[in-house]
């Protein structure tokens, strides 16, 4: 099934007068585009708005090499994750390449974590949280990474061998799996992090049952992720690219709230930060130039997309 759909920027349509049209596709489907995308981040060592993008035609009058609205991000990873409030020696204690800029927010930082604790980080990655969460929990304590893409889980896990060397501590691994479906035992966690990830899971109803699931009664909730104050037009929420970049699948701010509620969960904080949104903007990161493209005259990213922080207990 085919439906219609307008493109900007760098879609197939960007010098072209031809029809552009979306497929219709399954969970399995989208997955599948997010773990090719991100397998690629994994390989290159970063993430732009340009390379991120699995099977989009991308033209843009010139290509996708180079600048322009699909060029490569201009900050570099240490300076996204320094503007969005990780320390220097958090900076300083994980190991090279853990850091892929695929941050929106600093997840342990609402964690309050503590030595001895069991944290379960959700979309690993390269294993950066993991890593930063690591020297809070300490040596009797433990950080389990789960990712869905082998290349990720791949690269978190030859990073262990630089995070104890650098720390003196062995209180980190990492597991191949899907977060609606997470490898992990029943009530054997204190506290779920997760950082830019639950957007890209087609099914997030699911996602927060199994972070029910896994807590142990008193353990607790902090994500920082993207959600949306309004809906995305269609031009938007039909881009890959932008899927793989958290935007196109976020979800409304309260439907957040309900989604965690309805999985048991309780205390629930939601901490909108759309600075986050208009910092990226001010940067001009090619995936939010060209979703400006996409916005109706007057609109800017930010009031429709917010970094979100979620904070929640299981009572």
């Amino acid at each position: 099934m085919t439906t219609p759909q307008n493109r900007s920027c760098c879609g197939p349509d960007c010098c072209s007068d031809a029809p552009v049209t979306t497929q219709v596709v399954d969970h399995d489907d989208l997955r599948g585009q997010v773990r090719e995308g991100y397998a690629k981040i994994a390989k290159s060592g970063s993430w732009s708005a340009a390379q991120a993008a699995p099977k989009v035609q991308s033209r843009c009058c010139g290509g996708s090499s180079g600048g322009g609205c699909c060029g490569p991000a201009t900050l570099s990873p240490e300076q996204l994750v320094a503007a969005i409030g990780y320390s220097q020696g958090e900076l300083a204690a994980t190991p090279d390449g853990s850091n892929m800029g695929l941050s929106c927010g600093n997840p342990t930082a609402i964690a309050s974590l503590k030595p001895g604790e069991v944290v379960l980080d959700l979309g690993a990655g390269g294993g950066f949280d993991c890593f930063v969460a690591g020297p809070k929990v300490g040596a009797t304590g433990r950080v389990i990474g789960v990712d869905m893409t082998p290349d990720m889980v791949s690269k978190a896990r030859r990073n262990v061998t630089a995070y104890t060397k650098q720390s003196n501590l062995s209180n980190v691994e990492f597991r191949l799996g899907e977060i609606e479906n997470l490898p992990v035992a029943d009530a054997s966690v204190d506290v779920v992090i997760s950082n830019c990830v639950l957007n890209l899971s087609p099914d997030k109803p699911q996602v927060w049952r199994e972070i029910a699931r896994v807590l142990k009664p008193g353990g607790r909730v902090a994500v920082s992720d993207l959600a949306l104050f309004r809906p995305l037009p269609d031009s938007v929420k039909a881009d890959v690219e932008a899927l793989v970049g958290c935007v196109a699948g976020a979800v409304l701010v309260e439907e957040t709230r309900t989604m965690a509620a309805a999985a048991g969960l309780s205390d629930i904080v939601l901490t909108p930060k759309p600075q986050y949104i208009d910092a990226m903007t001010d940067w001009q990161d090619p995936l939010y130039r060209k979703i400006i493209e996409s916005l109706p005259n007057g609109s800017k990213p930010s009031d429709y997309i917010t970094s979100l922080d979620v904070s929640a207990v299981k009572r």
